[in-house]
């Protein structure tokens, strides 16, 4: 049941702050800015030197049960290339993995332990196989090598697939990506670029509900 009420709450909140960064310490204050700017998802990318430790770091503050909403945030892990990194990271606190491509070993590892698990696919062969190996959530990915028109052509064939368009997503187009039928959009560099630039990370924050009223307002 914990990976229905996390998929359901993946899909609800709508949005997913990708964050990379140089250090855990920097990761983690992006993710805290992101969260109080309203983005209650965060991918911490295994890029990030010791990312592990921004993953236990988040997963003690925040939870996706908590009752309390200052304490409600749902901690992934992304760029997880193989079983041995998402085994790692969901022992260090994440809730759900990302991949940039679709590896069913890394499916297989987490449909074993019932952790959602979002694998990057960019045709349609590729979405096939990830249905079949019992993916609930398709990262399309890099999006910004298609219009949000993409999600209709794919759910032409497969109807039942749920994208989430990841790179490329911007204020200026999340609208018609939700609009299109995305179940959730992932939102990267451009989130953070303007903090990391200028040092200072209340940015990400202020960034972050523009994302959120952004996504609000296509949902209405």
């Amino acid at each position: 049941m914990k990976k229905i009420k996390l998929l359901q709450q993946i899909s609800s909140e709508g949005v997913v702050a990708v964050l990379r960064g140089e250090t855990p310490e920097e990761v983690v204050e992006m993710a805290e800015q992101a969260i109080e700017g309203g983005i209650k998802v965060i991918e911490v990318t295994m890029t990030v030197p010791f990312a592990l430790r921004a993953i236990e770091d988040l997963a003690k503050r925040y939870s996706s049960g908590a009752q309390d909403a200052s304490k409600f945030a749902i901690i992934g892990v992304g760029t997880a290339l193989d079983p041995e990194t998402a085994r790692a990271a969901i022992l260090s606190g994440a809730e759900f993995v990302v991949g940039p491509s679709l590896n069913p070993a890394t499916v297989t590892l987490c449909n074993r332990y019932r952790v959602p698990v979002m694998p990057g696919c960019m045709t349609i062969a590729d979405i096939q196989a990830a249905l079949e190996l019992g993916v609930d959530i398709v990262k399309l990915f890099p999006g910004n090598l298609y219009s949000p028109a993409m999600i209709k052509a794919i759910k032409g064939p497969l109807p039942q697939a749920n994208i989430m368009p990841t790179g490329g997503v911007s204020l200026s187009n999340l609208g018609e990506w939700i609009k299109a039928g995305a179940v959730a959009v992932g939102i990267g560099s451009d989130l953070t670029s303007d903090a990391v630039k200028t040092g200072d990370y209340s940015l990400v924050a202020k960034k972050a509900a523009q994302y959120i009223e952004a996504y609000r307002a296509a949902k209405q």
